[in-house]
């Protein structure tokens, strides 16, 4: 039977309408799934492992993944007497007065010291001696194992940042804290850098009540705790060390950078999505920020502010985690709790 022009252009139309449904069905199906992975995701990577806390009588051990210890003897045996004070044994690694050249030791001298830590069973934190750069460099040549059956405390900020984000990624949580050089502070103004790392290792209850500063971005936020020093967290994107930031807290602290380049790093971890669904951003330390012969114009908080301007996340400033002498411990991948209100900011660490 022959159809007419119209009966025809109808019958074709309605093919096509059906045609059309169709995708348009598939596709929402495949975007709802694929949203549906991203949340399970979130929700996976929002269960992380703690070690175990530590207990007197148990063995700590000081290691230098990084930058050289040259004339450092007598800080580390500080920080040695400090943990000896805790009721702790503590074990140098064999290599960490080694020289050579910018570091402390040979990449597979750094490795080895690193590797034992991971691997000896009465061991139950690993505490790095200090940062400078280096632990990118034998991060790839650590078996973890060991370490991720029986895990056991990182401790360090700064150049540790890019172990702090794999073993963030193995889902164990790691602690942001002083290292051994930080003991070259007078140890009375260090005090509470001391006694908030003591209490991130032995269990006790964490949080931060801090001025809010004029320029937080006020709200509320719960979400689990991620970051690290900015330019770490830079050089992590593209390598499996990369965090995802979906659903969680992330902190920042920096040092030494122009206000410019401060903006790049920020303008590029938003480029590779690092805001997209961030909870809350915390912004510790920026120290000793150089002076460009153009001027920026505007002061490092309102930098940041104009970075994440697009999103409605509260952002919170003046935490004192990084650089300074009064560097508090922060637990990276515990469920931390933020609330900027008008003049007192809180942070409130999940037990």
């Amino acid at each position: 039977m022959k159809m007419d022009t119209f009966t025809k252009s109808i019958f074709m139309n309605s093919k096509h309408l059906l045609q059309w449904i169709i995708v348009f069905f598939l596709l929402g199906n495949f975007t709802g799934n694929s949203q549906k992975k991203k949340d399970a995701l979130v929700k996976k990577t929002m269960k992380l492992k703690h070690p175990k806390y530590l207990q007197k009588g148990d063995t700590i051990a000081i290691v230098a993944p990084a930058g050289i210890l040259k004339d450092k003897k007598e800080i580390i045996q500080k920080a040695k007497e400090t943990a000896k004070d805790w009721g702790l044994h503590v074990i140098i690694g064999k290599n960490v007065f080694n020289q050579n050249h910018h570091f402390s030791g040979t990449d597979a001298e750094r490795a080895s010291d690193f590797q034992k830590a991971l691997d000896d069973p009465s061991i139950k934190a690993i505490w790095g001696a200090r940062g400078g750069y280096g632990s990118v460099r034998i991060l790839d040549q650590l078996d973890f194992s060991s370490f991720k059956k029986h895990p056991k405390w990182i401790i360090g900020y700064s150049d540790v940042t890019a172990i702090h984000n794999q073993v963030h990624n193995m889902g164990i949580e790691t602690i942001h804290g002083m290292m051994g050089t930080s003991f070259q502070f007078d140890l009375e103004e260090n005090k509470q850098s001391i006694e908030t790392l003591r209490k991130a290792l032995f269990g006790e209850e964490m949080s931060y009540e801090i001025v809010s500063s004029k320029y937080d971005k006020k709200g509320e936020a719960k979400g689990q705790l991620v970051g690290g020093n900015l330019t770490i967290l830079l050089t992590m994107l593209g390598s499996k060390s990369q965090l995802e930031t979906k659903g969680k807290i992330l902190f920042i602290e920096e040092i030494g950078e122009y206000k410019y380049h401060i903006d790049r790093m920020l303008q590029s971890l938003k480029r590779a999505g690092y805001f997209d669904g961030l909870n809350g951003l915390i912004v510790g330390n920026m120290s000793n920020i150089k002076k460009n012969t153009t001027k920026w114009g505007s002061p490092i908080e309102q930098l940041i502010l104009d970075a994440v301007a697009e999103y409605d996340f509260p952002v919170i400033f003046g935490l004192p985690a990084g650089h300074e002498i009064d560097n508090r411990a922060l637990l990276l991948g515990r469920e931390v709790t933020i609330s900027s209100k008008k003049d007192k900011t809180y942070i409130h660490f999940k037990k």
